[in-house]
């Protein structure tokens, strides 16, 4: 089950108007009496606010839309919690060289990044 949330964007998309119309023109409420979010209010100039029928129509693009923000939400959790790219090469590259059984099989990549660390050393 989407949010009503998603729906109306979506709505809202699929009708030519903008997300910042959503902020500044919605408002979407739960009183918590078992009855779900529902709109409150809705002053989207020249756009009629949606039957529950209408926005019943993009239940299945809504739900791929909360699936896809779930996907980046973990994505850029994982980006800004992962050590830089330089730094987990570098973790890498020392793993293999304390393991001859790991530079043979990764022999091209330990090349590779050998390469580098002896063209710039630590020195320069």
């Amino acid at each position: 089950m989407t949010t009503l949330n998603t729906k109306v964007k979506l709505y809202l998309e699929a009708n030519s108007k903008t997300v910042s119309e959503f902020e500044e023109n919605i408002i979407l409420q739960n009183d918590s009496d078992g009855n779900g979010d529902y709109i409150k209010s809705w002053n989207v100039s020249g756009l009629t606010k949606p039957t529950e029928e209408q926005l019943a129509t993009y239940e299945d693009a809504a739900n791929a839309e909360e699936s896809n923000q779930a996907v980046k939400s973990y994505i850029t959790k994982r980006k800004t919690a992962y050590p830089p790219i330089g730094d987990q090469l570098d973790m890498l590259w020392h793993s293999i060289d304390k393991n001859p059984d790991l530079k043979t099989q990764y022999f091209d990549f330990y090349e590779a990044i050998k390469a580098v660390k002896v063209k710039y050393g630590k020195d320069d």
